[in-house]
C-alpha cells in the first residue's frame, strides 16, 4: 500500500495533469482534493488533447476510480459538461468510475457574478469562476453542499436565505443585477438529476480502500506559491494547495500519506497578477511562451514566463514536505545557447534565499542567476537521463543540487511516452539514469 500526493512546486500550470496521468497506471484511485474549475489539467493522449477542470486526470484509464473530494468547490454545469464530453469521446463508460463527495461545496451563479464584479475594483487576476466567493461562503458557514442539493427542501431553504444577502450585496454594493430564486432553483434541480448517481460519502470509501491496501494518488490543483496561507498573498487562490490539504480535502488522516512529489517546469510561469522575480519581459520570455504553448488551459490567458527559480521551488519543498520532483517541459529549453537558474534574490545589497512574505520586498527582489550552457536536441523519445545532451544532464543535476531533492521523472514532450521515469513512487525500486 502506498498513498502519494502530487503538488505543484511553482505558481501552478506545472504539468501536474500529465504526471498524474502517468502515475495513475500504478494507482487504484485518483483523488482531487482542492480548488475548482479555475484549474485546468491538460493531457495529450495519442495526439488527442484533453483538458480537465474538475475531474481527476486519471479518468482516461477505464479500470481506475476517480474522486472529487470534499475540499473541491464544484460548479455542477462544468462537471456535467466534462462528463458529457468524456462520454462523447468514448471514456467514462462506467458511471461507478467517478465519485463526488457529498461534502463538497457548490459554486452558485451569484458566486461567479460577485467574483467578476469585485475583480474590477481590486484586480488580483481571478479567473472569474466564482471559486473565491464559494470558499468564502464555506468558511462563513452558509455555503451550500452537494448533499444539500440532493434534498430539494433543504436546498430551497438555504438558497432562499443566501439570496437575501447576496442580492442585497450585488445590487447595492456592486451595482449588479440580482437573481430570482426560481432561475437558480430550477436549473440546479436539473443538475441534481444528472449528478446524484455520482454522489457518495467518499471519506468512508477512501478509508475502506486504504485499509484494503489500495494505492491512492492525490491530485492537487494550482501550485504552492498560490496557497492561500503560504503563497504570494493576496495574489493567490482561495484554498490551501499544499500537500497537507490532501488529508483535510479528502477526509483521511495524515498518517495515511506515504510520499509527496512536487512538479516543476524546467522554467517558471505564472498567470495573473502578483510578484514574479524571474519574469522575462523580453524576446526570450516570448520565445519560451510560444515554444511551450504557455496559455491558460482554463482561460486562454498568456502566461508570464521566466527562468527556473530554485528559491521558489525550495519554498515549495519546505511547505509541502516534497521528497521527489518531476521536471516537465525540459524540451522547451532546447535550442537556447545559454540557460539560467535563479539561486537567490538581491534586495538592498543583501542576498536572500527564501521567498519573503513581504510583497514589497519580493517585488523589489532582483534574481541572482547561475548561467549554464544550453543544448540543441529536445530529447523526445529519450528513456534515460544519460541519453540526454550532456548540457541538459548538467542542468538537471544542478537543480537537484540546489534543491537537495532527487528528480523522479523528466518530461521531454507532451505525450505519455515522452517521459523519462526514474522511479515508480508506488514501489521501492528505481530505474537507471
Amino acid at each position: 500500500m502506498a498513498n502519494i500526493v502530487i503538488v505543484g512546486a511553482q505558481w501552478g500550470d506545472e504539468g501536474k495533469g500529465k504526471i498524474v496521468d502517468l502515475l495513475t497506471r500504478y494507482a487504484d484511485i485518483v483523488v482531487r482534493f482542492q480548488g475548482g474549475n479555475n484549474a485546468g489539467h491538460t493531457i495529450v493522449l495519442k495526439g488527442e488533447k484533453f483538458v480537465f477542470h474538475l475531474i481527476p486526470s486519471g479518468i482516461l484509464y477505464e479500470n481506475k476510480q476517480c474522486v472529487i473530494g470534499n475540499g473541491v468547490v464544484v460548479d455542477p454545469a462544468v462537471l456535467i459538461e466534462e462528463v458529457n464530453e468524456l462520454k462523447k469521446r468514448g471514456y467514462l463508460k462506467d458511471d461507478s468510475q467517478l465519485m463526488v463527495s457529498e461534502e463538497a461545496h457548490l459554486i452558485l451563479p451569484y458566486h461567479r457574478r460577485i467574483d467578476i464584479a469585485r475583480d474590477r475594483v481590486f484586480k488580483i487576476g481571478t479567473t472569474g469562476r466564482g471559486i473565491g466567493p464559494a470558499y468564502e461562503d464555506k468558511v462563513a458557514r452558509y455555503g451550500i453542499r452537494v448533499v444539500d442539493l440532493m434534498d430539494e427542501e433543504v436546498f430551497r431553504k438555504k438558497l432562499k436565505a443566501n439570496l437575501l444577502q447576496k442580492n442585497a450585496y450585488l445590487s447595492e454594493v456592486l451595482k449588479e443585477e440580482p437573481f430570482e430564486l426560481s432561475e437558480i432553483f430550477d436549473e440546479f434541480l436539473r443538475f441534481k438529476k444528472q449528478l446524484e448517481k455520482y454522489v457518495r460519502n467518499t471519506s468512508i470509501i477512501l478509508y475502506d480502500e486504504i485499509q484494503k491496501g489500495k494505492h491512492i494518488l492525490f491530485e492537487g490543483a494550482q501550485g504552492a506559491l498560490l496557497d492561500v496561507d503560504h503563497g504570494t498573498y493576496p495574489y493567490v487562490t482561495a484554498s490551501n494547495t499544499v500537500a497537507g490539504n490532501a488529508c483535510a480535502g479528502s477526509g483521511i488522516g495524515p498518517t495515511m500519506i506515504d510520499s509527496v512529489i512536487g512538479v516543476a517546469k524546467a522554467y517558471t510561469t505564472r498567470v495573473g497578477e502578483g510578484p514574479f522575480p524571474t519574469e522575462l519581459k523580453d524576446q526570450v520570455g516570448e520565445r519560451i511562451r510560444e515554444k511551450g504553448g504557455e496559455y491558460g488551459a482554463t482561460t486562454g490567458r498568456p502566461r508570464r514566463c521566466g527562468w527556473f527559480d530554485a528559491v521558489v521551488v525550495n519554498h515549495a519543498i519546505r511547505i509541502n514536505g516534497i521528497q521527489e520532483v518531476a521536471i516537465t517541459k525540459l524540451d522547451v529549453l532546447s535550442d537556447f545557447d545559454k540557460v539560467k537558474i535563479c539561486v537567490g534574490y538581491r534586495v538592498n545589497g543583501k542576498i536572500l534565499h527564501h521567498v519573503s512574505s513581504n510583497l514589497k520586498i519580493l517585488e523589489s527582489s532582483e534574481p541572482v542567476y547561475e548561467e549554464l550552457d544550453g543544448w540543441k536536441k529536445e530529447g523526445k523519445g529519450t528513456k534515460k537521463i544519460s541519453e540526454l545532451p550532456v548540457q541538459a544532464q548538467r542542468y538537471l543535476k544542478r537543480i537537484e543540487e540546489l534543491t537537495n531533492v532527487k528528480i523522479a521523472m523528466v518530461s521531454v514532450g507532451s505525450e505519455r511516452n515522452e517521459t523519462i521515469e526514474l522511479k515508480n513512487p508506488f514501489s521501492k525500486g528505481s530505474l537507471k539514469r
